[in-house]
């Protein structure tokens, strides 16, 4: 949620901000209603004023007033009675034009609340404009010793790729007719060592981010309430990628319910409404945790095989900190480089992205994607196979104050006046999307899969895939 405040001193720069992201949104309008709720509930205010000081003066007066009017006579005795009338209705006179206030405010909140949390975070002013995706500006690559960026897949090892699907069907990795048989669309089950693999790489990145830098390990709910939803920002925006439980559909009390698409949403709503303790920042949480969506109206080749799916694991960090800018760049830098350092472990080449404005998503004031190599995917060569492309992977993302705000998550600072947090969130690994490049780059000319080194560890000493 943006800062009221800097809505009402500079509106353009949200204007701009929203434009740049293409988000539609009536500003002009949010501020009209803005300035009627703040003249209503100034009003309000003081009318309560007036109420709460005739509430103090009223009895000593009207006492005075009918102890006249034991003793009074004809027409002083007729004032006196309209005076007391005039005294005792108006209290009740003010209650009125409160309740008329608080219906009038009824009418505008909904809308102006509708209007509020469609406002996007404005992007930092070095993002690079931009529509979509394909505006994303290439940061820097890394690959292993003895990869040629310029040369193919097949001129560097020498053969012709497979592609996932081929490997994890020949080495029966992945049952993707029985996923489908028992879930529908995009869905699959990983089988023997294909099972194993994904909670290698899980285990991996969460034995990296927790013992080799800090983070504090959480389980979360992955199935939460709307406001966890709304308050991390993925609402009202995101609500069609989303598995929704009507509580209608379930026996007994209850409400509705959404299974979440990251475990950004459980480690952020962790202290939604708390005020922390500036000693305590930074919180630094990391979780694995299954996730869903929905993927609605994603097509294309990305449908076949484990790249776009709806249900996944994904190990994920949060990074709760001070309002301060320099702090939440600092962060964001390191959250980074824990994914380049877990990507360099495995041997994965890989780029980093600049997001563009339209390619920030609601809630981001910047994003740097990660994106890796993928022997098996992008357009079709001569041949009729694949020549190769870059996947996305990872993504991380610097939110300042705009999700604390919807979440009510504040620290006291040292002048003892309450700030709102800033937040970062990044995902550490995802899989089985991970295991595309990792089966496809480790596949070797005999159709075996070398296991990578950091891997062996965590899969019993397993060095290499075999049929």
């Amino acid at each position: 949620m943006i800062d009221l405040k800097a809505l009402r001193e500079h509106p353009e720069r949200f204007i701009d901000g929203s434009l740049a992201k293409g988000i539609d949104v009536d500003i002009n309008r949010l501020v009209e209603l803005d300035e009627q709720r703040r003249t209503l509930k100034g009003r309000q205010e003081t009318l309560r004023a007036e109420q709460k000081k005739i509430g103090k003066e009223l009895g000593p007066e009207l006492g005075k007033l009918k102890g006249k009017l034991k003793s009074a006579e004809g027409t002083e005795q007729a004032e006196l009675q309209a005076q007391v009338a005039e005294l005792e209705s108006r209290p009740s006179e003010l209650k009125k034009q409160i309740q008329e206030l608080d219906e009038t405010l009824e009418g505008i909140e909904p809308e102006w609340m509708e209007l509020l949390l469609q406002v996007p975070q404005p992007p930092d002013e070095e993002v690079p404009r931009g529509t979509s995706a394909d505006d994303n500006v290439e940061l820097r690559r890394w690959a292993p010793e003895g990869w040629d960026w310029e040369q193919s897949f097949e001129g560097n090892r020498g053969f012709q790729p497979r592609t996932h699907l081929e490997l994890v069907g020949d080495h029966g990795l992945v049952d993707f007719e029985r996923g489908v048989k028992v879930a529908g669309s995009r869905s699959y089950v990983l089988t023997g060592n294909g099972m194993l693999l994904h909670q290698a790489v899980l285990a991996l990145a969460m034995n990296h981010i927790t013992s080799k830098h800090g983070f504090q390990p959480n389980s979360v709910p992955v199935l939460v309430r709307e406001q966890a939803m709304v308050g991390t920002g993925f609402f009202p925006g995101g609500i069609e990628q989303t598995y929704h439980i009507d509580a209608d559909s379930t026996p007994g009390p209850g409400q509705d319910l959404y299974l979440t698409g990251t475990g950004e949403v459980g480690l952020m709503s962790l202290h939604s409404e708390e005020i922390l303790d500036a000693e305590q920042l930074p919180l630094k949480y990391a979780t694995v945790s299954t996730c869903f969506r929905r993927e609605a109206g994603a097509a294309g080749k990305d449908t076949a095989g484990l790249f776009r799916i709806h249900q996944f694991d994904k190990v994920e960090q949060v990074i709760i900190c001070k309002s301060d800018e320099e702090q939440s760049r600092s962060h964001h830098q390191e959250m980074i480089q824990i994914v380049e350092e877990l990507l360099q472990l495995l041997g994965l080449p890989y780029r980093l992205l600049q997001c563009c404005t339209g390619d920030l998503g609601s809630k981001n004031a910047d994003m740097i994607d990660i994106e890796c190599w993928m022997p098996g995917r992008g357009e079709d060569g001569p041949d009729g196979r694949p020549a190769g492309a870059f996947g996305e992977t990872h993504s991380a993302s610097r939110l300042y104050d705009f999700q604390c705000r919807r979440l009510n998550l504040r620290y006291r600072g040292e002048d003892g006046k309450t700030v709102f947090c800033h937040s970062l969130n990044n995902t550490v690994i995802a899989s089985p999307r991970i295991l595309i490049p990792i089966i496809e780059m480790y596949q070797q000319e005999d159709g075996s899969i070398q296991v990578p080194e950091a891997l062996q560890p965590f899969m019993g000493g397993l060095s290499s895939i075999v049929s």
